[in-house]
């Protein structure tokens, strides 16, 4: 068993940035940049956190989300939306219900010009499997996503990642001007190039979770100079300055305090060219902010800042700020998920599998005759395979639904974009009109091909049966999906499940023990195949197969049961 223990990622942050600054956080890989960025943008929960974190001089709020932007540093974007569609869906949802929803879609066409995105407005973001925009945009349409709220605070996690330095530099003069307006940003950043560096006002530098310095970030260079650490080369600041959080005094001068440290202690501890090692130098910088620069920065802080009641008071305000009612959240998430979706839903490889499938079962039982015991045998084996196909087809489909989507719902639940009951409609809702195109095709195939019975009444009929089984089966995916939040595990579990209810769907077995009997009334397969009986041989048949063809009102009842009882489930899951 491995012991847990507690660590501090971070210790003895200090530090303030106003309005019109853009404040870079700096430090290697896993110094707690994006952990110190996630707690100032409230987006940890503080129970292991002491100190405190004030804004206007107030704690966090719920009502600081309408005032905050955060960029991620994955861009979590929806593939098959274009770029004008994010931005405008992002207008709608989050932009203060007075605005009309021209007036939010003009804030959404301003960003895109702010941004420089009009040469790809019109094209999709792209994802994987999907060709769409390049990285620069992707990266672009994420800010655009945040400053289409006009934030008051810009928090962005290393925006400049996997972008040349061109593109770097014209992002990070984008947040320059957003800055000038008034706003202030805060950015971790991994490696800046000199140009870059000499763009933010003010900046923290961070190593192994200790503050190595913050200031003016112009002044960063002189500071360390102070403390005997200079550059011995013309390099880029940046680069230095990451060196020293490292522990790395290469072409770096080693302050007087260190040599004689490492002249006293023996050879073993020192490194082959004679410079200090990385714990050293780091525990020689942690000291020297502390003994230099802590206090008079924590005295400066201390001072209460010139605001009036009015403005403390706002970010005091526990009252959350919906863009938009819950009847529009609704309508709009349902439009964007049939847009998003209906790619995936009418892509030829579904439609092709599903008209194959009925091709060959309308071959197989060409023209079966319902007259002969055998010819109903037979016809009973179709139904129960129909009941089978489209129980099992919507549940591996809703499965992926909850899981794939986490991180978007993350990301905007976070930024209260809209109630989780809203977006749980919109989501299970939308996938209906899509999900019953398909069927459609299937059983006008399959239904005339195999001579069930001709009648528009029982057509139909049947046709509401398979869209209940769907609903049903659709819910029980949803539930999996939303409870596991593991698609391995979620499709494991859906495959035992369905198996079992397959089994016990009546077909393959008549007289079960009672002890187990109940599986059955729990399996949409037994209610749809007892129905699609029903609806074939009423007022012809007493019994088919063993089953009784009555009115069929409690198979209804059960499935519709099951609709609403596993959407709740999935609904609690969430």
């Amino acid at each position: 068993m491995t012991s847990c223990e507690e660590r501090d990622i971070l210790n003895g942050i200090t530090g303030a940035v106003n309005p019109g600054e853009v404040l870079a956080l700096m430090g290697p890989s896993g110094s707690g940049k994006t952990t110190l960025l996630n707690l100032l943008g409230g987006r940890l929960i503080q129970s292991t956190v002491s100190g405190s974190i004030t804004y206007n001089d107030q704690p966090y709020s719920k009502f600081l989300k309408s005032r905050i932007g955060f960029v991620t540093q994955d861009d979590v974007l929806f593939p098959h939306l274009t770029v004008k569609e994010t931005l405008t869906y992002a207008a709608r949802l989050r932009l203060p219900k007075v605005l009309t929803r021209q007036q939010k879609e003009k804030r959404a066409v301003d960003v895109i010009y702010e941004l420089g995105l009009e040469r790809c407005q019109d094209t999709m973001i792209g994802g994987s499997f999907v060709r769409g925009v390049s990285g620069g945009e992707r990266k672009r349409v994420c800010i655009g996503n945040e400053i289409i709220i006009n934030p008051s605070l810009l928090f962005l996690d290393e925006p400049t990642s996997g972008l040349d330095s061109t593109t770097a530099l014209r992002t990070i003069q984008t947040l320059q001007d957003i800055a000038e307006v008034g706003k202030t940003v805060i950015t971790t950043i991994h490696q800046p190039s000199s140009r870059l560096f000499h763009k933010f006002d003010k900046l923290i530098l961070l190593g192994k979770g200790s503050l190595l310095y913050f200031g003016k970030a112009s002044e960063a260079i002189v500071y360390f100079s102070s403390i005997g650490c200079s550059p011995l080369i013309a390099m880029n600041p940046a680069e230095f300055l990451l060196d020293l959080a490292n522990g790395n005094l290469t072409d770096t001068s080693v302050p007087s305090e260190l040599e004689d440290k490492v002249q006293m202690e023996n050879s073993e501890t020192e490194t082959g060219n004679g410079k200090p090692p990385p714990a050293v130098v780091h525990e020689y910088l942690v000291e020297a902010y502390e003994s230099r620069v802590a206090d008079t920065e924590k005295k400066k802080l201390m001072a209460p800042l010139p605001l009036d009641e009015e403005l403390k008071s706002k970010v005091s305000s526990s009252k959350r700020q919906w863009g938009a009612s819950w009847w529009q959240q609704y309508c709009i998430l349902f439009c964007r998920g049939i847009k998003e979706r209906k790619h995936d839903y009418f892509s030829w490889l579904r439609i092709t599998q599903v008209l194959s499938t009925a091709i060959i079962l309308g071959l197989l039982w060409w023209q079966s005759d319902s007259k002969t015991i055998r010819g109903r045998q037979d016809q009973a084996g179709l139904l129960f395979f129909i009941a089978v196909f489209w129980g099992f087809f919507p549940v591996f489909t809703a499965i992926f639904t909850f899981p794939q989507e986490r991180a978007m719902l993350g990301k905007e639940r976070a930024a209260d974009m809209y109630r989780l009951s809203a977006y749980f409609l919109a989501r299970t809702t939308s996938d209906l009109p899509l999900d019953l195109i398909l069927p459609v095709l299937f059983l006008l195939v399959v239904y005339f091909m195999a001579g069930l019975r001709l009648s528009a009444s029982h057509f139909f009929l049947s046709m509401l049966t398979v869209f209940l089984c769907i609903v049903a089966a659709q819910g029980l995916g949803l539930a999996i999906g939303a409870t596991l939040m593991d698609l391995k595990r979620a499709t494991t579990l859906a495959s035992v499940t369905v198996m079992t209810f397959m089994l016990a769907g009546g077909y393959f077995v008549k007289k079960v023990p009672v002890f187990i009997s109940w599986i059955r009334y729990m399996s949409f397969n037994y209610h749809t195949y007892k129905l699609l009986l029903k609806v074939q041989y009423q007022d012809i048949m007493p019994t088919v197969n063993g089953i009784k063809t009555d009115s069929g009102l409690k198979e209804v009842g059960a499935l519709v049961a099951m609709i609403f009882g596993y959407r709740f489930l999935a609904y609690l899951s969430l």
